[in-house]
């Protein structure tokens, strides 16, 4: 095993933010794309959670959270300085994203799968994130989430902002919050995440 292997699926934002870190970070991985709707045994074998990322070391080593991943390869080597920011502030903000935004973007896309509200219900609880996010880019002129410069936290965060606007983008773009409209078009045609969107084939054991 030259490099380390990444089990990844394009559109999942928990692995975008894992690559975006491992390619920002100039580390070399071998991908494997994976079909969320048959796994790789593979990679059932190396962690039973059965989600994306997972990243495998060839002395099977393994790290199958997306934040450790970003986190490991920023400590390899953070050229822009994704790190230097207030670190307790970047992971609170991180982990309401991951827990409670996470939560009501799941609902809001899938609303069909909670019929106990409408799809509406779900969209304005989830809307609630976004206010905040759009009020820290306020107070940094757009520049960032912690301070006036992008920080992990931006990185994070950003691929499931992405996501909560793709299920109606023109609701999306039609909101107040202009702030957080105009980062996530920035993002959006940054070259850190056009340069890790190619397409795979899925891949199995006898690719």
């Amino acid at each position: 095993m030259q490099y380390p292997i990444l089990y990844s699926f394009r559109r999942c934002p928990y692995a975008i933010r894992a690559r975006i870190s491992l390619a920002k970070a100039g580390i070399n991985w071998a991908h494997r794309e994976v079909s969320l709707k048959n796994k790789p045994a593979e990679m059932i074998a190396l962690s039973n959670k059965g989600t994306v990322p997972v990243l495998q070391f060839k002395d099977d080593q393994v790290i199958d959270e997306s934040l450790d991943v970003m986190l490991w390869a920023l400590e390899q080597n953070d050229p822009d300085h994704w790190l230097d920011a207030d670190m307790h502030q970047a992971l609170k903000l991180i982990n309401e994203n991951d827990l409670d935004f996470k939560n009501d973007l799941d609902c809001y896309k899938y609303y069909d799968r909670y019929p106990e509200h409408c799809q509406e219900y779900y969209r304005d609880r989830g809307e609630q994130f976004l206010i905040k996010i759009n009020d820290l880019l306020e107070q940094n002129n757009g520049a960032g989430l912690i301070s006036k410069r992008l920080s992990l936290a931006d990185v994070a965060i950003f691929p499931f902002i992405r996501q909560f606007a793709g299920v109606d983008r023109d609701w999306f773009e039609q909101t107040s919050y202009h702030y957080m409209i105009n980062w996530l078009k920035e993002w959006e045609q940054h070259n850190d995440f056009l340069s890790i969107m190619q397409k795979y084939k899925f891949w199995t054991s006898d690719c």
